[in-house]
């Protein structure tokens, strides 16, 4: 699967998790140097608190674009060390 934001690819990877909808990204497949980190933050009851990223892509600012888990609850385990996107990036096969 791919991310695309702003014309530009920022993640890619075969290795994809799905949940609620929503593709996972193993973290190291994201572009070097796209993920600016951000204070903002999310709770869901089963998986734990989310965190945030911004994209930064061709001179543009996407806030909050990218979410993660970094201490998922047990029923999220699958998810670790993980990203999904959402605000405006395409993911598709």
């Amino acid at each position: 699967m791919k991310a695309i934001w702003n014309d530009q690819l920022v993640a890619e990877s075969d290795d994809i998790v799905m949940v609620e909808g929503n593709a996972y990204f193993p973290a190291a497949s994201v572009r070097p140097h796209v993920l600016t980190p951000s204070t903002h933050t999310s709770r869901c009851p089963w998986k734990g608190t989310a965190h945030y990223h911004s994209l930064s892509v061709g001179g543009a600012v996407n806030e909050n674009a990218v979410w993660f888990y970094p201490d998922p609850k047990p029923e999220a385990a699958g998810i670790k060390d993980r990203v999904a996107f959402w605000k405006g990036v395409t993911v598709s096969a």
